[in-house]
């Protein structure tokens, strides 16, 4: 496995793959890689000729208060799970070689970003799509797998590779979890013993919504309710948002006529988790 920092280094490697025409496979990561994205890399490898993964901690998608400096930065290890699995070429370049204008040209989704991450995190998903669309562009992909955890990201980012004719497939690869139930996220990393105990909660509430649901509750305010009862009475838990959207739109539901999804999203102690399950 090679690491390239430059864009025209990757390309001048990726060259021999376009014109021959085997499948490349792009993990697209922030890094302080975990078995969520193990499981992302495995998927790529199985289906795809040459597997590429990005490592790119990407401050367009961080607002003003969050933590784009303390993100976890470990490219060493990352390097080592990577070449362990495979992976044919990473990518990790320093925010210059991907922004050498800075952020002047931009893309953006506009309703399916109305709710939820988008309304709590202005401008998150803004960078998300930019830096997404300039990957694409540099790796030109057949496939890019994205994780379920992150909801709202995948069928944004979904959304605009079917509105601007980008000619890859977006696939989603199942949440991750840990034995308790916790999403694997890179940012568990800053949780306490003490919140560490405590952040099951999420999945837990969430899982109270579903089980209504398999049990016939098709009132969106009930399986809201359900979420909000099982996270208010924790210690240190603020609730940003725990709710019932549509699995397409993700508009607000009132009743669970179709495909939906429960999502939350809490902050514990200064760490905020996200979590979501599908309703079928």
């Amino acid at each position: 496995m090679r690491t390239y920092h430059q864009i025209k280094d990757l390309r001048a490697h990726l060259r021999v793959s376009w014109q021959s025409g085997r499948v490349i496979g792009f993990v697209p990561t922030m890094g302080a890689l975990h078995d969520g994205h193990r499981s992302l890399i495995r998927k790529a490898r199985t289906e795809c000729d040459e597997v590429v993964v990005s490592i790119f901690v990407n401050p367009t998608q961080f607002g003003p208060q969050e933590d784009y400096s303390k993100y976890p930065r470990t490219l060493e290890a990352d390097s080592r799970m990577a070449q362990e699995l495979g992976v044919d070429a990473m990518f990790a370049p320093p925010a210059e070689v991907m922004y050498p204008f800075g952020p002047d040209a931009t893309v953006e989704v506009g309703p399916l970003t109305t709710h939820w991450e988008g309304a709590c995190r202005p401008g998150h998903f803004r960078g998300v799509t930019t830096v997404c669309a300039k990957l694409f562009c540099i790796i030109q992909p057949r496939y890019a797998y994205f994780g379920m955890k992150d909801y709202q990201q995948y069928r944004v980012v979904e959304r605009m590779v079917a509105d601007l004719h980008m000619g890859l497939s977006v696939v989603p690869v199942p949440t991750v979890r840990e034995a308790d139930g916790l999403a694997m996220s890179s940012r568990n990393a800053y949780l306490s013993p003490e919140h560490r105990a405590t952040a099951t909660c999420l999945h837990q509430a969430l899982n109270k919504a579903a089980a209504l649901h398999s049990a016939g509750e098709r009132d969106a305010a009930i399986l809201r309710e359900a979420m909000h009862a099982r996270l208010s009475g924790e210690r240190d838990v603020e609730i940003v948002y725990a709710d019932v959207a549509d699995a397409q739109t993700l508009e607000p539901v009132s009743a669970v006529t179709g495909p939906a999804v429960a999502l939350g999203a809490i902050r514990l102690g200064s760490t905020r988790l996200i979590d979501n399950i599908v309703l079928p």
